[in-house]
């Protein structure tokens, strides 16, 4: 099946590519979780208009995404939550609240998209999640998960 990613997923490709997938791949994980739309020729419009916002919060240079990386190891992020008895917290952490904890502790300001976990944060104490800034820069963030 023909799709056009409108999210970047690892090991496929970026927002705006046109790629080809196994159909059960598409139907049951990219598309209803809105990594992907369908590929129709009317679709071809929307690819440039994707390309376009993903040009728009896109890291340009190498250099740039070093520094931001230098910026992001450095920082120290707390991140408040409420949680139960023996630490495990009430749901988990997500992208958005990292992105958002990050911004607050003096970090730059980050895409959720590009914070990867590698499983789902859901116990208190220190975690490391990596940020991909460029293709070929990536950062470990060291977050600090604290009871509310």
């Amino acid at each position: 099946m023909k799709i056009i990613l409108t999210n970047e997923v690892s090991g496929l490709g970026i927002a705006g590519d046109v790629v080809d997938v196994r159909d059960g791949y598409a139907r049951n994980y990219l598309l209803p979780r809105g990594f992907a739309i369908r590929w129709t020729k009317g679709g071809e419009k929307d690819v440039e208009q994707i390309r376009r916002g993903r040009k728009i919060r896109e890291i340009a240079t190498i250099e740039q995404a070093n520094s931001i990386r230098g910026q992001l190891e450095s920082t120290k992020v707390r991140l408040k939550v409420r949680a139960g008895d023996g630490g495990r917290l009430f749901g988990s952490v997500t992208q958005a609240d990292i992105a958002s904890a990050v911004k607050a502790s003096g970090g730059p300001d980050l895409d959720k998209r590009r914070i990867e976990l590698g499983s789902p944060i859901k116990s208190l104490g220190g975690h490391e999640v990596s940020v991909r800034l460029h293709a070929e820069v990536t950062a470990k963030v060291g977050i600090e998960v604290q009871a509310a």
